[in-house]
């Protein structure tokens, strides 16, 4: 009884998906004659493939991949540079060599991509100043993003611009980073803008404005998506605290 339910179940399930992925109308017969053999012969010929395409099983694989062979995605990429010898070649293999914490490494590359017709490439700059931060060196990453805006004043990217904020706060800049800050935490699609502008107004002694921001940030976070707060919760969690500080 129990084989007859659960196979009458999963034909009619499968049937379901037949019908509304627009299938081949065949498999709805051989699922309805067939039973457990027609199941197994649908979700092999039409489920399988599907999975093996699909992005998600791709990103499993490529994490899978990453955790039996680390080296494996830095390899390919140095290997494609010294071949290959191309800017984007070595962007690559910059931008991996950062990803694998070899910041060292990986500001001695994007510093030799940038020469000639690239010498000012938004994309480039910012890895690096992203490399000299991550390393310790703020005024570098200011420098570098200072020079990127000059030589590209209609290149936009928020995370370029939460680097900015932070690396001129790390040089002891409270006034403008706090002028950064600001503008940043009216767009940046995250909390974490809204979170760091609050905990330098708060070092800066200005309480009420971080309380306010703490605030409204934790209001728009209730009543916005659950997958917005499931994706900031970290950030969330922080401001919950700091808001919590304030008020005692």
């Amino acid at each position: 009884m129990l084989y007859l339910i659960v196979s009458i179940a999963l034909q009619a399930l499968l049937i379901i998906h037949c019908i509304k992925t627009g299938r081949n109308q065949i498999w709805i017969w051989v699922l309805a004659l067939l039973s457990f053999p027609g199941v197994i012969a649908y979700v092999a010929v039409e489920l399988v493939p599907d999975l093996i395409r699909s992005r998600g099983a791709r990103r499993a694989a490529r994490g899978v991949s990453r955790v039996l062979d680390p080296g494996r995605d830095l390899r390919n990429a140095e290997q494609c540079a010294r071949v290959a010898g191309n800017v984007a070649s070595r962007q690559a293999y910059a931008d991996e060599l950062a990803k694998q914490g070899r910041h060292a490494e990986a500001i001695a590359e994007y510093r030799a991509a940038l020469t000639g017709l690239y010498e000012h490439d938004p994309q480039l700059m910012l890895g690096l100043a992203q490399s000299l931060f991550t390393s310790g060196d703020a005024a570098g990453a200011r420098d570098t993003l200072d020079a990127l805006i000059a030589a590209n004043p209609d290149f936009r990217s928020p995370d370029g611009h939460m680097l900015y904020a932070r690396a001129v706060e790390a040089t002891g800049d409270t006034a403008k980073a706090l002028e950064e800050y600001a503008a940043l935490a009216a767009y940046f699609p995250g909390a974490e803008a809204s979170v760091r502008y609050a905990q330098l107004l708060r070092s800066a002694g200005r309480d009420e404005e971080a309380r306010k921001v703490l605030g409204d940030l934790l209001e728009q976070a209730r009543i916005a998506p659950a997958h917005y707060r499931r994706t900031q919760r970290e950030w969330l969690a922080i401001a919950a605290r700091e808001l919590d500080q304030k008020m005692r």
